[in-house]
C-alpha cells in the first residue's frame, strides 16, 4: 500500500528558489523534503497557537468572566506601557 501521495503544486518565483537552494546547499535531499519539512513546521505552528489558546487564553477569559473587577481598561494599559517604556529609556 502506497504511503505517499504525489502533488503538482505551483510556487511563487521567490520560493521556489528558496526550496532550490536548500536541496542545492546539501541542507535537502530533494524538494520534496523541504515542502515536507515545512509542513511539519505549520503543523507545530498550529499546534502551538492550539495549546496557548486551550492552556492560556481559555483559563484568562473564564476567569475575567468569573471576576469581571479583574479587567484592566485601555487607558489603564496604555498609561502602564507609557510608563514602563519612560522608565526604559531613562
Amino acid at each position: 500500500m502506497r504511503t505517499t501521495q504525489q502533488f503538482s503544486i505551483t510556487l511563487p518565483n521567490e520560493m521556489a528558489a528558496i526550496v532550490k537552494s536548500k536541496v542545492e546547499a546539501g541542507e535537502y535531499a530533494t524538494e520534496s523534503e523541504v515542502i515536507r519539512d515545512g509542513i511539519r513546521a505549520l503543523l507545530a505552528r498550529d499546534r502551538a497557537v492550539e495549546n496557548w489558546l486551550n492552556d492560556r487564553v481559555g483559563p484568562a477569559y473564564d476567569a475575567l468572566k468569573a471576576e469581571p473587577t479583574r479587567a484592566v481598561s485601555v487607558d489603564q494599559v496604555k498609561a502602564r506601557l507609557r510608563a514602563e517604556h519612560k522608565a526604559a529609556t531613562e
